[in-house]
């Protein structure tokens, strides 16, 4: 690669980072604002809690479709058309709004970030070879992580000096100025140099039968993995203030700083849970121990944090509690991606990652509800979050048990040489 073209490169990796930034601080503010948006607009726990959900409505569905599409139009406009979207439907809520276009607001906000994260990570491939992609993987994949810990206290401050239609309106702007950036300096990555090497990879390709794949033991576990930690991140994006406020008593003002220390430990447990299993793989331990039993262990140990917050004592430690229960599981965002591509023949892994995206954001779509439902009926707001983290924790062991006990690549790579069929059977 010559030096224009790193440097090109890593302009391109860095915006992706700010991308990522933006697309996560958009997912956070809702949550950071409830309790201000539930007073003003006189919602119940139950219709809050369908404004959460509803992000999740076409986000698995936008995410699987766009991703076909960047095979046939350049990932620059897709990831401006993708911005210029976000920043549209925050605009509308700097003025006075019900609770309609609050929901329609964020459908179109969950149908624009759903394929957020693969185009980048697309965008980005196309400017580095194999062997140099792990680094900008890192710092992009990242950028989820630090704008949640970077805007939560922010947002947090515009909500309190302001109101949270200003907390709206200013990631609006924030997203048009990335725009405007994107449209100076990004720029499409060639991999004609790895043209030859795709396309002897794709002659040489095997495929499994789809019933296999999708019915295998390993895969479904590191989805169910998937679904209990993605059933707490999608609790604590909609639920986290208004529990720190209506159910321990805190104050708006002191509510971002946790939100950001949440997602910095998060953060932190990725990057040390790939580091860890990359670390036991190299030194020959089996990925069935190496991923399946550390990946599963993480959402296994984080969800019982939160199946035990209801009978502690002490708002300091249900508060670690409830950061713990989504700070462990974050580990198994790098084990199940990295579990499916071990399994999968390189020609059906996109389909495979896509399908298992799906199916762990579908608890996106249940958890802001259900736990909403939950409150609702119950006794007193705190009686309700107890509940709801309880069901929560319950899910996630599950999940976690099964990884443990089923992941197995080992198995699958004994059983998957005898499914193995060629390429030219499948049209």
């Amino acid at each position: 690669m010559r030096a224009i073209d790193h440097n090109r490169a890593w302009i391109v990796v860095v915006l992706l980072f700010m991308f990522m930034v933006i697309d996560f601080a958009d997912k956070a503010v809702v949550g950071i604002a409830a309790v201000s948006i539930m007073q003003e607009l006189q919602l119940g726990p139950r219709q809050f809690g369908l404004v959460g959900s509803s992000f999740f409505l076409l986000f698995a569905v936008s995410s699987v479709a766009t991703g076909f599409l960047v095979n046939r139009v350049q990932t620059r406009w897709v990831l401006l058309a993708i911005a210029l979207i976000w920043a549209m439907t925050q605009f509308p809520m700097i003025g006075s709004v019900g609770f309609e276009t609050l929901l329609a607001g964020r459908i179109a906000l969950g149908a624009g970030e759903g394929p957020a994260a693969p185009v980048a990570l697309h965008s980005a491939y196309k400017w580095f070879p194999n062997e140099l992609r792990t680094l900008p993987t890192a710092v992009i994949v990242q950028g989820g992580a630090i704008g949640v810990m970077v805007a939560l206290p922010l947002l947090n401050w515009v909500i309190v000096r302001w109101t949270w239609h200003w907390a709206f309106g200013l990631l609006g702007l924030v997203g048009l100025v990335w725009c405007a950036l994107w449209l100076v300096f990004g720029r499409e990555g060639s991999s004609d140099s790895e043209s030859a090497t795709v396309k002897n990879a794709a002659q040489s390709s095997r495929r499994v039968g789809y019933a296999q794949l999708l019915l295998s033991p390993t895969i479904l576990a590191c989805w169910a993995a998937s679904f209990g930690a993605n059933w707490a991140l999608s609790l604590a994006l909609s639920w986290q203030g208004a529990y720190l406020i209506k159910g321990l008593g805190l104050a708006q003002s002191s509510i971002g700083f946790l939100g950001a220390l949440t997602a910095g430990g998060s953060a932190v447990a990725m990057l040390a849970t790939g580091w860890y299993s990359q670390r036991l793989l190299a030194r020959g331990v089996s990925s069935r121990l190496a991923r399946g039993i550390l990946g599963g262990l993480s959402v296994l140990i984080g969800g019982a944090a939160l199946a035990m917050l209801p009978y502690v004592p002490g708002t300091p430690v249900k508060i670690a509690l409830s950061m713990l229960g989504v700070v462990l599981p974050s580990g198994i965002y790098v084990i199940s991606n990295a579990v499916v591509g071990e399994v999968t023949p390189a020609a059906q892994r996109g389909a495979l990652l896509a399908i298992g995206t799906a199916v762990a954001s579908s608890a996106g779509l249940l958890a802001p509800y259900i736990t909403g439902s939950v409150i609702e009926s119950a006794t007193t707001p705190l009686d309700g979050f107890n509940t709801g983290f309880f069901m929560c924790g319950v899910i996630m062991m599950m999940g976690g048990a099964g990884a443990m006990a089923l992941v197995n690549p080992e198995r699958e790579a004994k059983l998957r040489s005898k499914w193995l069929q060629p390429l030219t059977a499948y049209p």
